[in-house]
């Protein structure tokens, strides 16, 4: 826990000479975000005249944070407490700190030489030079391996991705096909979504960051739900997941702020979140308004327990939380 501090401490600095401005969002949203498969905290608030109506606990910042770069801001960062309801685990936990960050006017890809910086000054701030989960080493200091999506399907699992995608989007049972080949269990209502999670999880992922930090790159455009299309390749989005030893560390976007896709989007999350779990969350009308006013920007959302349990050789999250949910 002092390492932690040491960590959280080195990173303020880092941000603090880089020139960005910290951010308090708001716990308490309109929404906890609309991506199917995470799951949000509901409360109620009673206004003063004895009314009632549903809010939620975040579960990310990203929402407050947008509308603030919208709003003019220009480098915002925020060590923000998340709420994630069905995940715990040794990398999982209900409760948890993301540090999020944004760069208006800047390419996504920007964001690796800061996610380099700040690996950088965990390891160094813990007293040692490596990332350390289960056995396995990542050296921070060494240049990153960028590896695409579907480069990272055809070495790791033998998966033609490019092959599931079809004039018309992406086609499960070509999937379904290469997962069945794997081994992996396929069920009857998997989605191609679902496909792509479980070969990722299963095959790809236990090879991501060994020996040097592995930026993934080039995700396909629906598994990117809040990300603009690659310009180059409308299938892609500008999205990059950053990986040490096996484990996901931080998830990047070139930001989409076209509100009319952004709708789209979420509704289609939403309807796929009904059709799943028989129940959706509302829209954050006013975070759908300032995309309208926001300018092109890059952000990203690191999870802070997880880069700080690597940096300290914890082995579970809840040994890097002061005080962990019951």
């Amino acid at each position: 826990m002092l390492a932690r501090a040491r960590i959280i401490a080195a990173w303020r600095g880092w941000f603090a000479y880089n020139g960005f401005l910290e951010a308090e969002p708001g716990i308490l949203q309109v929404s906890p975000g609309n991506e199917a498969h995470i799951a949000g905290f509901a409360t109620r608030i009673e206004d003063p005249d004895g009314q009632t109506r549903p809010l939620y606990l975040h579960s990310s910042p990203e929402f407050a944070l947008k509308k603030l770069i919208a709003a003019g801001e220009e480098k915002l960062f925020a060590l923000s407490r998340v709420f994630r309801n069905g995940e715990r685990g040794p990398l999982h936990h209900p409760e948890f700190t993301m540090l999020e960050w944004y760069r208006a006017g800047a390419p996504f890809h920007d964001l690796i030489a800061d996610c380099l910086a700040l690996a950088r000054s965990a390891a160094l701030a813990a007293g040692g030079r490596l990332l350390i989960w289960r056995g396995m080493q990542c050296d921070p200091f060494a240049e990153p391996e960028i590896l695409s999506v579907s480069a990272a399907f055809a070495r790791h699992a033998g998966v033609n991705l490019d092959a599931t995608f079809t004039a018309q989007g992406e086609d499960p049972e070509a999937l379904a096909g290469e997962a069945r080949r794997l081994g992996l269990r396929v069920a009857a209502d998997d989605t191609w979504s679902d496909l792509f999670s479980k070969i990722l999880s299963a095959y790809i992922e236990p090879h991501l960051g060994l020996g040097r930090m592995t930026v993934l790159d080039r995700y396909p455009a629906c598994e990117a739900a809040l990300a603009q299309r690659d310009p180059a390749d409308p299938r892609l989005a500008e999205r990059f997941e950053l990986y040490a030893c096996g484990v996901e560390l931080a998830n990047a976007f070139g930001e989409l702020i076209d509100p009319v896709e952004q709708r789209r989007r979420f509704e289609a999350e939403m309807a796929e979140r009904s059709r799943i779990f028989g129940g959706a969350y509302p829209l954050d009308e006013d975070f759908l308004a300032a995309l309208a006013h926001m300018p092109p920007a890059s952000g990203i959302a690191l999870g802070a327990e997880r880069l700080i349990m690597l940096a300290t050789g914890a082995t579970h999250i809840e040994q890097v939380i002061w005080t962990p949910a019951p």
